[in-house]
């Protein structure tokens, strides 16, 4: 099956956010269950059915495969009956061959906040081999979709243009407006409810397809719910113990860069562009950009209207590097990326042309929405990993998180100084440092627990800075009957490869335990890449 025509049909590249989710969701993510979800405020009811008894939310996915779709009420907090209940909604998307299925597939694409009922026709279409013996379980996780949403007041548009102090502020913000019942949006908790899912269904076993966060949330259930799995695949992967300084994404930058600029080369061997001072241009950039940010004028798609002003730091350069950087990477290795034009813009911006960087910031930002971003900053602020407490008080909490800084060898973040760099991710570095510890959820995952023993296939791509292949490395070593790859080429989730072969290898490991025939893996082409003169 071609992946790429499929998922294009479907219209999942063409909304590439919500198949990638990368580490913040993306307007798209949520623009198109907006209208149809319930308001977080609105009491259980029974839900508004359609022809057949059908939920009227529940999808279609074409001639084959009928979709049944339901909901359970489920604890907000286990122990807590005083929070109340959180009604979780599902779709499976049945096989469509005679006989009963061989096996029941449960996908979740990333996020955290990403709700993948809505794109049951994407995964019908990209898994369309597969649904021919198999099951597809989709459940939207407790606040996000169909899950009873949850607001907040954190918009996707003041979180992503926010200063860093901007962002701490809105999050804490954000855990207060939430109150105890943000200790009900965990990883564990939504863990659970796919398991409570299964139980209703009848379903014995699942295996279980995780993409960017859902390779952590998979692990999570498989550690709680072990005799429950039959196989697992990640894709984008990084493990539960993951560096809380995101250090590897630091390094994974400048490996792209290398890599692209390596690849690059063209009739007469001539590449398009240097490794080494592309790293060397990024550095001085981040330098810059350190002492003296870059104010962006950033319009809406449109073109229209008045600007939205982006204070640029080197925080917001480590960001786009790293996070937009590895978006849909692959997917078109002849079209233009902004991986791929960020040798040029910073060769430009070094040599006193601003005007290829700002390009590249404003392309990436003026799809900056009103979406509330709760569902993704709630499950980020409980449950990943921090380099303080969270029973600590907020000054003992920026202490610790500056010895740590303070701790780290040179050169530990590449290109960009430790506080600079660690001002970029949006689920990470001090970006939680303010949430409420009275509303946060008692009960961690252990970084560290026992898994059960079966197949489990791990992907990275080698051009992805956001969950990079160490940290995919990691994730594979969490598991005895582990295998990893890492495959050139492609940036963050290689199923958005420019080939059917990533989808090809994931389903046949899912039909039979083994990856067989991989050769294709490393036979992807090279990413265009923008020419910088010498």
């Amino acid at each position: 099956m071609a992946l790429t025509s499929t998922l294009r049909r479907a219209g999942l590249v063409a909304g590439a956010a919500a198949l990638l989710a990368t580490a913040l969701p993306v307007a798209e993510a949520t623009t198109a269950t907006a209208a149809a979800t319930r308001p977080a405020a609105t009491p259980l009811a029974a839900p508004a059915t359609g022809p057949g008894g059908r939920p009227d939310w529940c999808p279609s996915v074409g001639a084959g495969n009928r979709v049944d779709c339901g909901s359970l009420d489920r604890p907000a907090v286990a122990g807590r009956p005083e929070l109340g209940t959180i009604e979780v909604s599902y779709a499976v998307v049945r096989h469509r061959g005679a006989g009963p299925a061989k096996g029941t597939v449960a996908v979740n694409p990333g996020g955290p906040g990403e709700a993948p009922i809505r794109m049951a026709p994407a995964f019908a279409g990209a898994l369309h081999g597969l649904l021919a013996d198999h099951d597809l379980l989709l459940v939207d996780p407790r606040g996000t979709g169909y899950s009873e949403r949850m607001p907040c007041g954190l918009t996707d548009s003041e979180y992503r243009f926010g200063t860093r102090q901007q962002q701490r502020e809105a999050v804490a913000r954000c855990g207060r407006e939430l109150g105890p019942r943000a200790q009900a949006y965990t990883t564990a908790a939504t863990a659970d409810d796919i398991d409570a899912v299964r139980a209703a269904l009848g379903v014995p076993q699942l295996t279980l397809y995780g993409l960017s966060y859902g390779t952590y949330l998979m692990p999570v259930y498989a550690s709680r719910h072990p005799e429950r799995v039959k196989s697992m695949v990640l894709s984008g992967a990084y493990p539960l113990a993951f560096d809380p300084l995101a250090r590897s994404g630091a390094r994974a930058v400048s490996l792209a860069l290398h890599r692209i600029c390596d690849r690059s080369a063209g009739q007469g061997g001539r590449s398009a562009c240097d490794g080494a001072k592309a790293v060397k241009d990024l550095a001085t950039t981040a330098s810059r950009l350190r002492d003296q940010p870059l104010d962006v004028d950033v319009y809406r798609d449109s073109g229209h209207g008045a600007p939205k002003r982006l204070r640029f730091t080197e925080g917001k350069l480590a960001n786009l590097a790293f996070e937009a950087g590895s978006r849909a990477v692959g997917s078109d290795p002849a079209g233009h990326t902004l991986l791929g034009d960020l040798p040029y813009a910073l060769d430009g911006f070094v040599k006193g042309d601003n005007g290829p960087l700002i390009r590249l910031v404003q392309d990436d930002y003026k799809g900056a929405t009103g979406d509330d971003q709760a569902p993704y900053v709630a499950v980020v602020c409980n449950d990943y990993r921090k380099t303080w407490s969270a029973k600590d008080p907020v000054d003992e909490r920026w202490r610790t998180y500056r010895a740590a800084l303070a701790g780290t060898r040179p050169g530990a973040f590449a290109a960009f100084s430790p506080g600079g760099y660690l001002e970029g991710p949006t689920d990470g570095g001090d970006v939680c440092i303010g949430w409420p510890r009275e509303n946060t959820a008692p009960r961690p995952q252990p970084l560290h627990p026992r898994m059960p023993d079966v197949p489990v296939l791990v992907i990275s791509g080698d051009l992805d800075a956001n969950t990079p292949d160490a940290a995919g490395r990691q994730a594979a070593k969490q598991f005895r009957d582990s295998r990893f790859f890492s495959i050139p080429n492609v940036g963050h989730v290689p199923e958005l490869s420019s080939t059917g072969c990533v989808t090809d290898v994931t389903t046949r490991f899912v039909r039979t335990g083994r990856t067989g025939d991989t050769a294709c893996l490393g036979a992807l082409p090279p990413i265009a890449v923008t020419p910088v003169q010498p």
